[in-house]
């Protein structure tokens, strides 16, 4: 038993001598973490209705629901787009993994954007005659009551290989798809864009264009109503190149108030630097001036951010933005998440950068981006349980060093011991104080703590709670360089504050000692 245990027994030991009892409490409002996605978007005028679909519109769900956690899927993803079929969110992915694996393609649906259902395999290359591997971006539509997948497949060098852009059909949104045309759509290089990376948008007209283009160089096409057939411009031509500035990959096309975004990726989808940069044209077919970067890497919460899609509330004018990110610990290429965020839009239509919240209030019934080391862990009821252990933990993939980090701490069993939040750590492995950085932690017997670990404790600070057990405390803690907050109920008066400059950065989690407990609507966002 170290000393932190011996001293929190002797006074949960005296307690009981004295005939201490522990008042119970009706849990009271939780203080709100700050969240600007929880208000209304800040652009002058609303935006008309622009469906992703020809379907009927699915009714708006709350505002805040990335609040419920990113990953938003479990398992390695990337290059998702959207698609809204009657009442129903629907996000196609690439599967990644090497090229040689990338045989299929799977499917999530939704009709809150918050519980996802996984659909396996709704196109794979035993469907495809002449795609091999390396099915990348697919691409959903529906039209006349059939639904499309645009996919790019065997990632072609040169135009004396087999592959390219092909299109499938199905019946459902869930499939299964089988190959529309027995070849590709497109199969050769044309004004230098490899045939990938495809996304088919529909206007408000009904004509349909597909953006794609890798290498560096971005075309658009027209598709012709069959959406299985290409068409021609004006002047004659089929292929018309509308590259922007440090375009490398990944279209994206959506229109707002009559005008056209056009979204792409820059950088190496292999790097930390993978971003995502926008243009904005009063013609789906440009031209297209590249505006600014509006979704990168943030050294505090993932890396390689980009090859996005974007989904439009219908009836509000709510955008998300639907995204592939690397986890800070992750180095392998294919190692990458789903993930979405809110999009927000100045007076003048142009995109706010995106910021990639850290925030879980464990609605989706999973706690997917949380690894976690001894203890036992689960999320139901929309939060995260934690049975009693010495020392139990949980952390996300985060490296924040000035912030604000919020949660709901609930102590659920016993007189001894705290449960809490860890901040600023590094080296976690099981163990009663097992990583190096700072942990804030509520007791039953009505008392809040911070302490400096270092595979051991060190007592920076305590303080008396006017709430003992019960009710869930409502903890913030505030980090800016040396001074670090805690904040209990409260969010105007610490309950502690101290000045400690031993750890400077690392991640943020939630940790018992002695106790069971749950945590609810975790957010970490940076200071300032």
């Amino acid at each position: 038993m170290n000393a932190r245990m011996l001293r929190l027994h002797a006074k949960a030991v005296a307690a009981l001598a004295v005939g201490c009892l522990v008042a119970t409490f009706s849990p009271g409002s939780a203080v709100a973490a700050p969240d600007d996605r929880a208000t209304v978007d800040r652009a002058t005028a609303p935006a008309p209705e622009h469906p992703v679909s020809e379907r009927p519109a699915a009714p708006a769900p709350d505002n805040s629901v990335a609040g419920a956690g990113n990953p938003f899927v479990d398992g390695w993803y990337a290059d998702p787009d959207v698609a809204l079929y009657d009442d129903t969110y629907w996000v196609y992915p690439t599967t990644s993994k090497t090229y040689a694996e990338q045989t299929y393609l799977d499917a999530f649906s939704s009709t809150d954007m918050v519980n996802w259902t996984k659909h396996e395999k709704v196109l794979t290359t035993a469907d495809i005659s002449w795609a091999e591997y390396a099915v990348w971006a697919p691409a959903p539509v529906e039209r006349d009551g059939k639904y499309y997948l645009f996919f790019a497949a065997n990632d072609i060098q040169d135009n004396d290989s087999l592959g390219g852009i092909g299109v499938a059909v199905a019946d459902k949104p869930e499939g299964p798809y089988s190959d529309a045309l027995g070849h590709p759509l497109i199969e050769q290089f044309h004004n230098g864009a490899q045939p990938i990376d495809q996304d088919v948008f529909i206007d408000d007209d009904g004509q349909a264009y597909m953006y794609y283009g890798g290498w560096g160089h971005a075309n658009v096409v027209k598709l012709n109503d069959d959406l299985t057939s290409l068409g021609t411009f004006a002047d004659g031509s089929t292929y018309k190149e509308i590259t922007p500035a440090d375009y490398v990959e990944g279209s994206q096309m959506f229109k707002r108030d009559g005008t056209y975004y056009l979204m792409w990726s820059e950088g190496g989808w292999t790097g930390p630097n993978y971003s995502v940069s926008y243009a904005m044209s009063d013609s789906p077919t440009g031209p297209f001036v590249k505006i600014e970067k509006v979704l990168a890497q943030d050294p505090a919460v993932a890396k390689g951010s980009g090859h996005n899609s974007v989904v439009n509330v219908p009836g509000t004018d709510i955008w998300y933005i639907v995204y592939h990110r690397r986890p800070l610990s992750e180095t392998a290429g294919n190692n990458r998440q789903l993930a979405y965020d809110r999009m927000y839009f100045n007076a003048d239509g142009t995109i706010r950068p995106v910021t990639m919240q850290v925030e879980d209030n464990f609605a989706d019934g999973n706690a997917l981006g949380w690894k976690t080391y001894g203890g036992s862990w689960s999320a139901d009821g929309g939060r995260y349980r934690a049975d009693v252990s010495l020392g139990g933990k949980a952390l996300l993939d985060t490296n924040f060093a000035d912030f604000t980090y919020d949660a709901d701490v609930k102590v659920t069993s016993g007189r001894r011991g705290d449960a809490g939040l860890i901040f600023r750590a590094t080296r976690p492995s099981v163990g009663v104080d097992s990583y190096s950085g700072y942990y804030a932690g509520v007791s039953a017997t009505g008392e809040v703590v911070l302490g400096r670990v270092n595979d051991s404790w060190t007592e920076l600070g305590s303080a008396e709670l006017s709430r003992p057990a019960g009710p869930s405390h409502h903890v913030r803690i505030s980090a800016v360089g040396s001074a670090i907050k805690v904040y209990v109920d409260d969010m105007a008066t610490p309950k502690i504050s101290v000045t400690d400059a031993t750890y400077g950065s690392g991640a943020n989690g939630v940790r018992v000692f002695d106790t069971a407990a749950t945590f609810d609507n975790v957010a970490v966002h940076k200071a300032g």
